[in-house]
């Protein structure tokens, strides 16, 4: 059976990588633009439109301005780009944010921050992943009538793609991302010349229509909050700006050099995209509104519901190329793809940094390690799962979607240029050197900035966007948060209980009289017991073995190995595939092929325990190499159980099983109610003989 589900696995990902191939799965500058850009340079085919939407509501008076929101929006990009720049530098590591604000705010602000991002990444593929489909959609009618079955049918495709490894990943996205980049720049400049030097009238295909303003007149406090929240939807092109922070590994090196030189590149395109998309939307007198077929009137009549409305750049790139050209197609094909592949940022950042929490337990560890293409395979598919059922919910509506975008990116924005002003600040007390320290209180200075306008433009988007949605992206962080402290918590306590005792315990070996083979992974409790059970077993040899998956934690095993003195023969055996189980098996079975007649017995500790979701963060391992030996000839197998505290939960439910009626009690009877089995009649004892031994 495993044979038959490797050979379409092996098809779909390709064949497995080994641990030390890990540096030729490092990305160019090249590469990663499009790998770790691809959000929030895609993000100008839908941003622009956000804010000429919620200016509609006052009508086609309020799109003048534009401009002034589509200038705040850049102010802002380049701040946050500057600001992003200083944490690559003195974070390289891949935390990002979350490693910025717990090593300056603490533990809670960095769980803040994860749960933030964590939930930002799933809007990212949901929202870029519904936007592609409606883009699509306006040239396919089959992709607009079956949205969702479409918009998960891409998310399982991309899902595959990524699982293949990110370099590889990464030059299938490229071609798209760069022709997207050169159509978008082709169309502004064509648009310029067309409409600066040749003097020509370009016109949007709604340039004819008019909008019904919903509040026509507008003044005072509700004209500004009107633009508050234009800039807040505006905001949108600044998504996926932190992946690239959180995604410094994967550089080739110089990796802060080249992060930094990617982030500035990334910036620039976006800005000069945005700007020029904005400024053709209004040459061309594009109109957009939020109910399209109420509010935009033709010939004197709503346009109705049988009206699609078309994106902004799609209308800009049918004024400037021409409805039906071949540039007008490139573009439009373009765009629906990159909006696909935008969702890529996440597929990159989201398993990374389930990989760091992981590893810090705040997550279940199978996030922390990597698959058989050296990718995060479990947090690629658990972001693939969280975005499908998003898209399912809310029927992969972008306009829904897009309204609970934004809190993430920004609650993230703000306590990591926080906490790099802190940094800063921790630094500056004990450098001495003239230099240094001018270029630090430079770098401070950009991340304060940084973190009073990004706070401000947090508070706008919670003001401006908290009742059209964006509480359900604060409740997912709560849930986040509430599900990762519980998942530390419950680490933390295990650990404590399993910890071995400096001095003599229960757990302390015990004189030898055993032969077997017992598995460790680390030196704890349940390891003292098993090691001290095989002990007593009366083997003709005994050794402790085990698989080095991670070579500091061999070594570390290793050493404490040593230190404890423990009289029993450590084997340790290599897994370039970062397998568990399958060196295992290999191994018992040359031992069985070496001596045939031979009986191994295996040990393997187990944690017991009382709940059952704590079943599925203990014991996998376990129960998958049980299923392999069960089948291996002259394998005996045994648990040895280490009860945690919870377990005494299941011994107290065991109490009052005797009292259940199991299904189908009422038709046999209580127990005690059926009639006694007979039973046979005792025989006498025979005389003992005067022969036999005791």
């Amino acid at each position: 059976m495993s044979k038959l589900t490797d050979v379409p696995k092996r098809i779909l990902i390709g064949r497995a990588l080994r641990s030390d191939r890990l540096g030729e799965t490092l990305l160019p500058k090249r590469v990663a633009l499009p790998v770790f850009a691809s959000d929030p340079l895609s993000s100008v085919a839908y941003a622009p439109g956000e804010v000429l939407l919620v200016l509609s509501i006052a009508g086609v008076s309020a799109y003048h301005f534009s401009p002034w929101i589509a200038l705040a929006v850049v102010v802002l990009m380049f701040t946050v780009v500057a600001s992003y720049r200083q944490n690559v530098h003195a974070y390289p590591s891949g935390g990002g944010d979350y490693e910025v604000a717990t090593t300056n705010l603490g533990p809670r602000a960095g769980l803040t921050v994860a749960s933030a991002l964590l939930v930002d990444y799933i809007l990212t593929v949901a929202v870029s992943i519904s936007s592609g489909v409606e883009n699509l959609g306006s040239a396919i009618p089959f992709v607009i009538e079956n949205k969702v079955l479409c918009a998960i049918a891409i998310i399982v495709l991309l899902t595959v793609m990524n699982l293949r490894g990110v370099r590889e990943s990464g030059k299938l996205f490229a071609i798209p991302t760069y022709v997207f980049v050169s159509g978008v720049f082709i169309m502004i400049a064509w648009g310029a010349f067309r409409g600066l030097v040749l003097g020509e009238t370009m016109r949007a295909p709604t340039a004819d229509f008019h909008i019904k303003a919903e509040h026509q007149g507008l003044a005072g406090f509700a004209l500004i909050f009107l633009l508050l929240r234009a800039f807040s939807s505006g905001c949108a092109a600044l998504t996926g700006v932190e992946a690239i922070s959180n995604g410094v590994p994967a550089f080739r090196k110089p990796k802060s050099k080249n992060a930094a030189t990617t982030l500035a590149l990334m910036g620039g395109l976006a800005v000069v995209m945005f700007c020029g998309i904005v400024g053709l939307a209004l040459a061309t007198k594009v109109r957009m509104a939020e109910n399209p077929p109420v509010d935009l009137i033709h010939n004197g009549a709503p346009v109705g519901s049988g009206y699609v409305q078309n994106p902004v750049i799609s209308q800009v790139a049918a004024a400037v190329f021409g409805s039906g050209t071949f540039f007008f197609v490139l573009l439009a094909a373009a765009t629906a793809l990159v909006l696909f592949l935008a969702a890529n940022t996440a597929y990159n950042g989201f398993p990374l940094l389930g990989s760091i929490l992981a590893q810090d337990r705040y997550l279940p560890r199978q996030l922390h390690t990597r698959g058989d293409r050296l990718a995060f395979s479990n947090g690629i598919v658990l972001l693939a799962g969280a975005a499908a059922l998003l898209v399912g919910v809310y029927g992969a509506d972008s306009t829904r979607l897009i309204q609970l975008y934004i809190v993430g990116v920004f609650v993230s924005f703000t306590l990591s240029q926080t906490g790099m002003v802190r940094h800063w600040n921790r630094h500056l007390r004990t450098e001495r050197n003239v230099a240094k320290r001018r270029h630090m209180m430079r770098s401070r200075a950009i991340n304060a900035f940084g973190a009073f306008f990004t706070g401000l433009v947090l508070v706008v988007v919670l003001a401006t966007k908290f009742s059209h949605g964006a509480w359900v992206a604060l409740l997912g962080m709560l849930i986040f948060y509430v599900t990762m402290t519980a998942i530390r918590g419950h680490y933390d306590r295990v650990a404590e209980e399993i910890a071995a005792a400096e001095g003599p315990s229960d757990e302390s070996l015990r004189p030898s009289r055993v032969h077997s083979i017992v598995l460790v992974s680390k030196l704890h409790k349940p390891t003292m017991r098993a090691l001290g059970y095989a002990k007593l077993m009366r083997s003709d040899t005994l050794e402790a073995l085990s698989i080095s998956v991670d070579p500091v934690e061999t070594k570390q095993l290793r050493d404490e190995w040593e230190e404890r003195g423990i009289n029993v023969p450590l084997k340790i055996l290599d897994s370039p595939y970062r397998e568990i189980t399958r060196p295992i098996i290999e191994y018992v079975r040359g031992l069985r092929t070496e001596n045939p007649r031979d009986v191994i017995s295996v040990y393997i500790p187990e944690y017991v325990v009382g709940r059952w979701y704590e079943h599925l963060l203990h014991n996998q391992s376990a129960l998958r190499l049980k299923g392999r030996l069960l089948f291996t000839p002259g394998v005996m197998v045994t648990s040895v159980p280490y009860q945690l505290r919870s377990s005494e939960l299941a011994r107290k439910r065991a109490r009052y099983r005797p009292a259940y009626n199991a299904p189908g009690a009422v038709r046999r009877g209580p127990v005690d109610a059926r009639p006694a089995r007979p039973q046979p009649p005792v025989q006498p004892p025979r005389p003992k003989d005067p022969g036999a031994g005791d």
